[in-house]
């Protein structure tokens, strides 16, 4: 049985009080936001979320409130696994599991660098076989700008082989165009996702399945579009643009502080810092303009 096409989960940015926890009715507010203007899911604790700052007693108090608050787990909220060993992996994704949640969306370990081919495939394979029956709906996650261990088309081919029940797709945030063509072309049958929003469109006319994005916290509407229909959208690019030439986590929270008139969005949990006022006002300027 085929499953239903991904679309467009939005990467959550994850809000935080004055006391740096989880901002819960901030995130579920925000949350209830990108689903309404378009989100077809939301991804919790993904990079634009900050995820590999949150413990897993946060994750618990966080994903109990999502279900708490009626949100339907199953359909719209997948989970952000980020842990370079696979015991604390493993812990991630059981929480995840447990509630029912849509996906997850596994970084493979970034603490070690220069792994090969077979060290990656083994983590994955072991915390997939240590997961047993439960484990499924994986999303790949290929971000080697950030983690430092790339997913070759061959790992990921023997992964998908290995463990067909389990690996659902891929989210490829490495912004190489030719690189997710050929995802498309090798893994065609897998769920290709982009991270990269210039390239959605693009790749989703050529077969891509759409995106799991941080762009969806400010224009799911929009989003959507490219996601499901694979239609340019040149202010999306040139809003894109005008973002990644600041730290883009900060940036987001900039952003949405500015939608939602709320300056709490601003906090960043160390060793992130938000973006400075003259930054944030040039960012602000220059977003306002793309969107024109």
């Amino acid at each position: 049985m085929s499953r239903p096409r991904f679309g467009l989960s939005c990467a959550i940015s994850t809000p935080f009080d004055e006391n740096h926890a989880i901002d819960t009715p901030r995130l579920i507010a925000h949350a209830k936001r990108c689903r309404a203007d378009g989100a077809d899911s939301i991804t919790l604790f993904g990079t634009t979320g900050e995820g590999f700052s949150v413990s897993l007693e946060e994750r618990v108090r966080a994903i109990g409130a999502f279900k708490g608050a009626g949100f339907d787990m199953g359909r719209e909220i997948g989970v952000g696994i980020m842990a370079s060993s696979v015991g604390d992996a493993a812990q991630q994704c059981r929480q995840a599991l447990k509630a029912g949640c849509r996906h997850l969306l596994i970084a493979p370990p970034f603490y070690a660098k220069g792994l090969s081919d077979e060290g990656v495939f083994q983590w994955h394979a072991e915390l997939f076989t240590s997961l047993g029956g439960s484990a499924r709906d994986v999303i790949l996650y290929h971000l080697p700008s950030v983690t430092a261990v790339p997913l070759s088309l061959d790992v990921i081919g023997r992964l998908k082989i290995a463990f067909p029940k389990i690996v659902r797709g891929v989210k490829d945030s490495g912004g190489d165009l030719a690189h997710s063509e050929a995802l498309v072309a090798k893994h065609g049958e897998l769920a290709i996702l982009i991270g990269d929003e210039r390239h959605l469109a693009a790749i989703v006319r050529k077969g891509g399945q759409g995106a799991i994005c941080g762009m969806a916290n400010l224009e799911a509407r929009r989003m959507r579009a490219l996601a499901h229909e694979g239609k340019d959208d040149a202010k999306i690019n040139a809003l894109v643009d005008a973002i990644i030439a600041f730290p883009v986590l900060a940036a987001i929270k900039t952003l949405i502080a500015h939608r939602v008139k709320d300056r709490a969005w601003l906090r960043m949990r160390a060793p992130l810092g938000r973006l400075d006022d003259a930054s944030a006002t040039r960012l602000v300027a220059k977003c306002d303009a793309a969107l024109g």
